[in-house]
């Protein structure tokens, strides 16, 4: 989908000597925007941004003050996770 706007010029012009730089702010503000009210997922924002990890999505995310919310169940299955890949490698 391509979506259009209207930008007041003096501040389209601090974009303009990045051909891309515009896009690329909307595209991320979106994204953390859309991570703060809780209409993205890490996955989704992702695709948005042409991330290849969830690392890099969770970097870009901390840069920018956003943090995944976590569950003490989210903890303790990473936890067993890691646990059971410990055990199977030793």
């Amino acid at each position: 989908m391509q979506v259009t706007f209207e930008l007041p010029e003096d501040i389209a012009r601090h974009f303009a000597a990045d051909s891309q730089g515009l896009s690329r702010a909307t595209l991320e503000a979106l994204a953390i925007e859309g991570v703060r009210s809780g209409k993205l997922a890490s996955g989704q924002v992702r695709r948005l941004l042409g991330f290849s990890t969830r690392v890099e999505v969770d970097g870009f995310l901390k840069a920018h003050g956003v943090y995944l919310p976590l569950t003490v169940e989210d903890v303790d299955r990473d936890a067993k996770l890691s646990r059971d890949f410990r055990e199977q490698w030793l």
